[in-house]
Order: C-alpha cells, then structure tokens, then sequence
C-alpha cells in the first residue's frame, strides 16, 4: 500500500511538470512581441500582430527591454531568432520564436522555455517571400500554442504532427513554387503523383494564391539557408491559403545527395491518398 501511494504522489508531481502545465497561464498573461530594430521588418510585424493576434494581451517591446524582462515568469515574449544547427560555420535560418520569461533566462534564449519556434526565412538575404507567409506563420503560432495548452501529446509532438492534416486534402488544390521542388523530383515522379489537382507555378504566381486567400488551396512554403551547406536543414510546409492552417511539415538535413526543396518521399506522403 506505502508503495502505490509513493507511486501515485511521483505520478502526479511529473504531471505537474509537463509543459501543458507549464503554459497553461499564456492566455492570462501579458506576450511582449520584440521588435528586431529594422523599420521596415518592424513597421510590417506590428501590422500583422495587431490584425491578427488574438489568444493574449501583448505589447512591444525593444531588445533591451527584452534583456532586462526575460527573467521574470509574468510575460512571454514572441521574438525573431537565428538558429545555427550543429554542422553549420553560421546561422542559416531564421525563426519565429514563442519562448516564456523566467527559469533560465540568464542564460540565454535557449535555454528559456520554449513553447514553439517556427521557421520562416533564410537568416542572410532572406527572398521576401516570409512577407507573404507571414499572417501564416503568426497563425500557426497561436494554434500551436493553444492546442499545446490542451494536451501534452500536441505540446511535446511539435508542428510536424500537423502532418497528419494531409489525408483530409484530397480533394483541395495544392500549389507547388517550382523552386520549392526539389532536383531530384523528376519529370516521371510528377507523372506518376501529381494529378490535375496539383499546380505547379512560378513563384510569384503561387504567392498569389496566399494573398488572394484561394479557397480549398494549398500552397508550398520552403525554408531553407540562402546558401545551403552539408548539414543544414531545409523545412517544407503546405498551408491552406484560406483560413493558414498547417496541413505538412516536415524537414530534411542537407548533404551531399539531398539539396533544398520537397523530396520524393515528401511527394508521396502528400499524393498517396489523392
């Protein structure tokens, strides 16, 4: 009996520690958006908070104010970050980071509490597509974080459960930015996977697709260093343009035989059920 009590009582404090507990008081609390000191980044991230930041109060705030607010538990902060993988000499991407104040702030971003930090552009000459996708990606964030608030599975599975979405796109439009595909996806893989529901475009036409807010369409967004190196990571994603859920993520360490873009097993984890 002493030894199911003592297991029930350990049982419960790991339950006290997961992350769903951990940021259940998001929505009450006050997310300070740090503004990265570039006018014209800052002038269009401002616009697209105040349209469309909806889950908690926020306000903004400099960097400096940043460094001297980041330890305290009563704000989370939603800021730009450049993230610099293992084998690379040099940030390659950069990414829209939601992190919560307080324990191990002093030690930097990183070892603060994550709550989710998204991709978005190439760290050095970014293409300005991350402009398009924006609205997208501050979408994706909230959606996240709350659904991270109801159940531990989605806090700890990260944007690639999101994945499963795919099966229910069947019958919607998807998208492709030719440069969002791969060398390796060949004139008989598109033969043989894309069917008369799946476009392929030029850039700035996909683009149109997200600002247009197309109904039942999917559009393909790639993060990747402006200047691949071996080691990097390359995200690939599929949003619905209309309502900015994410229906495929999914990322690729670059090597020697994989470059930038969507792979052939990406292809067909998207087509197998169309």
């Amino acid at each position: 009996m002493v030894l199911t009590a003592l297991s029930v009582v350990s049982w419960g404090q790991a339950q006290i520690n997961t992350k769903k507990v951990k940021i259940s008081d998001f929505t009450q609390k006050i997310t300070k958006v740090v503004l990265t000191g570039n006018t014209f980044v800052d002038v269009n991230f401002k616009d697209e908070i105040a349209a469309r930041w909806r889950i908690s109060p926020y306000e903004f705030c400099t960097m400096q104010e940043f460094e001297s607010l980041k330890g305290s538990d009563q704000y989370y902060f939603l800021l730009n970050t450049k993230g610099q993988f293992k084998d690379e000499a040099s940030p390659g991407l950069m990414f829209l980071t939601l992190v919560k104040g307080g324990e191990g702030a002093s030690k930097g971003i990183s070892s603060m509490l994550e709550v989710v930090s998204l991709p978005y552009a190439a760290a050095e000459d970014p293409s300005g597509r991350e402009f398009v996708f924006l609205p997208a990606m501050l979408e994706i964030v909230q959606t996240y974080t709350l659904d991270s608030m109801e159940k531990d599975i989605n806090a700890y599975g990260g944007l690639t459960n999101y994945s499963k979405n795919i099966a229910r796109a069947k019958d919607m439009t998807i998208v492709f930015a030719e440069e969002d595909l791969g060398g390796l996806i060949t004139p008989e893989i598109r033969e043989k996977c894309f069917d008369e529901g799946i476009i392929c475009t030029d850039v700035n036409t996909a683009d149109t697709y997200m600002v247009d807010n197309a109904p039942n369409t999917l559009v393909s967004y790639m993060v990747t260093p402006t200047v691949p190196e071996s080691g990097s990571y390359c995200y690939k994603m599929l949003i619905d343009a209309e309502n900015y859920q994410l229906y495929y993520f999914h990322r690729h360490r670059i090597g020697k035989k994989l470059g930038a873009g969507f792979l052939p097993e990406d292809i067909r984890r998207i087509t197998e059920r169309r």
